[in-house]
């Protein structure tokens, strides 16, 4: 019979943990395996845009630099996949990177487009003003945040010491 550490209980009845544990380290190596293969497609879509696309400066570049970012974020997500094999569980501070690269490409992206487009409205322009504000707001937001768990990591640390 099998003791209460080795069992959990979920709504079905009994279930093993490792059998669970198993499975769930099963669908996120089929997770990080898809992502791994997003994040090569999209270089090859990103080196194809950059050798194709015409006029590179400033359009190519731009959208350069914004692929790139993208490819950065499901970089960092894979990282945090297979972080959760090596340590267990998920790291917030490492949810909070990604959030900031997202947030900074918006901005780019954002900018970019306001530099570009010359014939915005009133309206079409405080709109991306507003949302340049509300995105420069949540970067500082999370870098704090990631201030504050690093923090708490090395105070945690200091007292398993």
């Amino acid at each position: 019979m099998a003791t209460e550490s080795n069992v959990s209980r979920d709504n079905t009845g009994i279930v093993p943990k490792r059998l669970l544990d198993g499975i769930e380290d099963i669908v996120h190596a089929v997770l990080g395996l898809i992502l791994l293969a997003v994040a090569l497609a999209a270089v090859g879509v990103t080196v194809w845009r950059v050798v194709t696309i015409r006029p590179f400066f400033p359009n190519g570049m731009l959208e350069a630099i914004n692929d790139v970012l993208f490819i950065v974020i499901i970089l960092e997500i894979i990282r945090t996949v297979v972080a959760r094999f090596t340590d267990g569980f998920f790291q917030l501070s490492k949810f909070l990177v990604i959030g900031v690269i997202a947030s900074v490409r918006h901005i780019l992206s954002v900018g970019s487009s306001l530099t570009l487009n010359q014939g915005k409205s009133t309206e079409e322009f405080q709109r991306a003003i507003l949302e340049l504000g509300v995105n420069a707001g949540v970067v500082l937001a999370l870098v704090f945040a990631i201030l504050l768990v690093r923090r708490s990591e090395r105070e945690h640390r200091a007292e398993s010491r």
